[in-house]
């Protein structure tokens, strides 16, 4: 990740679980001052989350269907609180993030 203020991108990170991100295959963490987005492995539905900040303190959580150079929006979800953010990937990804 660039190291501009990663300091959400950071809290992101940490809320999703590190342990999470490994299950997932997350690679290509990117971020700025209010998002974090990721490639991740594995799920039939989608290889994409980005995750961003509101306003509100809560967070818009998007999935996408990346291919070559079509990006496909599958979902979107408003208001989502941080410890909401590992229960709504598994189910929109249908890959389990805990043991």
């Amino acid at each position: 990740m660039n190291t501009a203020d990663m300091t959400v991108a950071n809290t992101i990170r940490d809320q999703v679980g590190r342990m999470a991100l490994m299950m997932m295959g997350a690679s290509m963490l990117s971020g700025d001052h209010r998002s974090l987005q990721f490639r991740i492995k594995g799920s039939p539905k989608v290889n994409s989350i980005r995750i961003v900040l509101d306003p509100s303190d809560t967070y818009t959580v998007q999935f996408w269907r990346l291919r070559g150079i079509n990006a496909k929006l599958v979902s979107e979800f408003n208001d989502i609180y941080a410890e909401n953010l590992r229960g709504l990937i598994e189910k929109e990804t249908g890959l389990y993030l805990s043991l």
